[in-house]
């Protein structure tokens, strides 16, 4: 029952239960599910500090992925707050954009993160807890938690300037992760490994949260290092694996440079596996087919967003088509809806994709308008159109054409130019997503100049460095006299497109 309360979250409870098992490895060691109830109920006591409850108080935290990322989460939902995860490769403006925009009142922080979130809160009087500085011993009784209560804030971006934080329940995220552990069929016994980002869904909730509720083990990286990945599935070290489509891209190329001997031996390794997912991207169906045929494995395309989990997917037993997204998930709910708000139920006519369920987020933070405005007759506008094709749903592409989706990230265009524009030689600007067969879109801007200054890609890519996370900064760059405009003075995106296209033409 969503109202229900817990003396433990059922995560916990789970992890109980699951014992002296192995939940994580990592570079710093090999943690228990014992481990990580023991160290979350140390963070939690630190958190709490004599208090008795967080009462939803918004705590962000910026660990490398391993037992201490696990703990911090568990320990702050078990000290009744809300988590709020940072993005390890995020600039200082978007870490200080997160923390004041979620009015965060504590950051937890591994050692040697601790220097990157100091100064900020200094400037904002936030309460900093290193984590290996805090005490080993638990404090008094944590607070018994609602499954209705907060639990966490995942920040989006979306059509507007800034990102929306996206607040998910303890019932939601729960009503996520069974959902899948019931499609996907994770077992007790599988083993996968996690190197995708943890302030985003697809690492929290489909890679960590899964793997954790069903008792396997999960090998937690850094970063993906596709040499050592490819040594770890040579070695059979895996059950479930799951990517973002530039990862197969990158995992292709690498097997098609091996000599014979060595590929069929890889390709063993990937045949071995029960269960390979891609998401996060439109999969390219070449790259499905050529995955295929390197690997005798089908890959399984599912569809979702940070505010409604997963929502669609191909089936785990039955046809995985490529350049499909599936059906609904267990315990969701799909419609098509036209722009005039009628239904769509003939096959092969596009509708907005709308969803209905406890897997559905609650709000965003503190912008009710943006949250009236994102559900009608309760089911959520997901701003993606698709089509229906022999009961396979098929993404024909978004709404608004300032989403760029590149390498498994959604990036908003607003927000980029947003930063580009505090460049001293930028008037004007306009970022837009081209066709990319590694990173699906890559990110290009179109700029007008200050008078005379100048400016060339690679440093305006330099002087991004320091303002935007890697995989926002642009790729291409295109000098203009003047953006293409409409009658009511909007820039006209299609236009911008077209201006690189014939910029490569030429």
């Amino acid at each position: 029952m969503v109202d229900a309360v817990f003396k433990h979250l059922p995560i916990v409870e789970r992890a109980i239960a699951h014992g002296n098992r192995i939940a994580v490895r990592s570079a710093t060691g090999i943690s228990t599910y014992c481990d990580l109830v023991t160290a979350s109920g140390n963070i939690a006591a630190a958190l709490l500090d004599g208090t008795g409850d967080l009462n939803e108080a918004r705590i962000a935290y910026l660990i490398p992925p391993g037992e201490g990322y696990n703990a911090a989460q568990w320990g702050i939902w078990r000290a009744g707050g809300i988590a709020v995860p940072l993005s390890l490769s995020a600039a200082e403006k978007e870490l200080e954009y997160t923390l004041t925009d979620s009015q965060a009142t504590a950051v937890i922080v591994s050692s040697e993160l601790a220097e990157r979130v100091t100064s900020l809160c200094q400037q904002h009087s936030i309460r900093l807890l290193v984590t290996d500085t805090l005490p080993s011993s638990p404090g008094p009784a944590l607070p018994k938690i609602a499954t209705d209560r907060r639990a966490m804030i995942l920040y989006t971006s979306g059509t507007t300037s800034k990102p929306k934080g996206v607040v998910t329940t303890h019932a939601c995220i729960q009503a996520q992760i069974e959902s899948l552990i019931e499609a996907w069929r994770w077992e007790q016994d599988d083993r996968i490994p996690l190197f995708l980002p943890l302030h985003h869904i697809h690492g929290i909730i489909n890679i960590m949260s899964c793997a954790l509720w069903a008792g396997a083990e999960i090998e937690a990286f850094p970063r993906f290092d596709l040499d050592l990945i490819l040594r770890r599935i040579d070695g059979h070290a895996y059950s479930v694996f799951m990517a973002v489509p530039t990862i197969y891209v990158k995992l292709i190329e690498a097997l098609e440079a091996l000599p014979t001997s060595e590929r069929e031996q890889v390709v063993r390794g990937f045949a071995g596996l029960r269960l390979m997912i891609s998401g996060s991207a439109a999969l390219p169906a070449s790259v499905h087919e050529t995955w295929t045929r390197l690997t005798g494995q089908k890959l399984l395309e599912r569809y979702g967003m940070t505010e409604i989990g997963m929502a669609l997917s191909n089936p785990y037993d039955g046809e995985r088509r490529p350049g499909a997204v599936g059906r609904p998930l267990p315990g969701v709910e799909i419609r098509l809806q036209s722009e005039s708000g009628e239904s769509v139920t003939e096959e092969g006519v596009s509708g907005e994709i709308q969803v209905r369920g406890p897997n559905v987020f609650q709000e965003y933070w503190n912008r009710p308008e943006a949250t009236v405005e994102s559900f009608v007759d309760g089911w959520f506008r997901t701003g993606d159109m698709a089509v229906i094709e022999d009961g396979y749903y098929r993404i024909m592409g978004r709404s608004s054409v300032d989403i760029i989706k590149s390498g498994g990230y959604k990036l908003s265009a607003l927000e980029i130019e947003a930063s580009l524009l505090d460049h001293p030689a930028i008037a004007q600007c306009a970022v837009v997503g081209l066709p990319d067969d590694t990173w699906g879109e890559m990110v290009a801007a179109a700029v007008v100049l200050r008078g005379k200054e100048s400016l060339d890609a690679d440093s305006l890519r330099c002087w991004c460095r320091d303002r935007v996370s890697p995989y926002k900064i642009p790729r291409r760059l295109l000098i203009i006299d003047e953006l293409p405009r409409n009658a009511m003075g909007k820039v006209t995106k299609p236009a911008v497109t077209l201006l690189f296209a014939e910029t490569i033409q030429e």
